[in-house]
């Protein structure tokens, strides 16, 4: 996987996600929403065979990259849930 920003702005920040698709950016934009702070979410894949998706994130009042680290940290927790549920569940 490759980041690069491609507009960083004080409630604006653009992405693009290499190596990646809709999976992960889906699960990251519908977490963004969570964020009361958060008044766009989005990500675009305009051709999934030859592109990689950018995540489109707009805030109000917060800074977007704490947005989004925010939201990934409550995934990964989600995620993290999950495993452990499962594994006790598989025993």
């Amino acid at each position: 996987m490759e980041i690069k920003v491609l507009e960083k702005g004080k409630n604006k920040l653009v992405i693009e996600v290499k190596g990646e698709d809709s999976t992960l950016c889906n699960a990251i934009r519908k977490e963004l929403w969570n964020d009361d702070k958060v008044k766009v979410a989005a990500y675009n894949l305009e051709h999934p065979s030859s592109d990689s998706p950018k995540i489109i994130i707009e805030t109000n009042g917060k800074d977007p990259k704490e947005a989004l680290l925010d939201a990934v940290k409550r995934l990964k927790k989600e995620n993290d849930k999950f495993r452990n549920t499962f594994l006790k569940e598989i025993k």
